[in-house]
């Protein structure tokens, strides 16, 4: 599925990136640009990231311990 429509990133790309090592959504955002035109997309772009970095879709130690800390700074 296409997320994000100004610059073509779907869930798909998402997840290969977070397989790759991306650690964070802000990486993910410099990475493949999604969400930083309209923005309309970030919301939904946002949680398909953290459920494939949930699910284990992060194959490098940066991506895991990127994920460990954004769970531990939201408590």
């Amino acid at each position: 599925m296409i997320f994000c429509i100004c610059h073509r990133i779907s869930d798909r790309d998402i997840t290969r990136a977070v397989r790759e090592g991306c650690a964070s959504f802000d990486e993910l955002q410099d990475e493949t640009r999604v969400a930083t035109a309209c923005g309309a997309c970030h919301d939904c772009a946002h949680q398909s990231f953290h459920a494939q970095a949930a699910a284990g879709g992060c194959l490098s130690g940066r991506a895991q311990a990127g994920h460990a800390a954004l769970q531990t700074a939201r408590g």
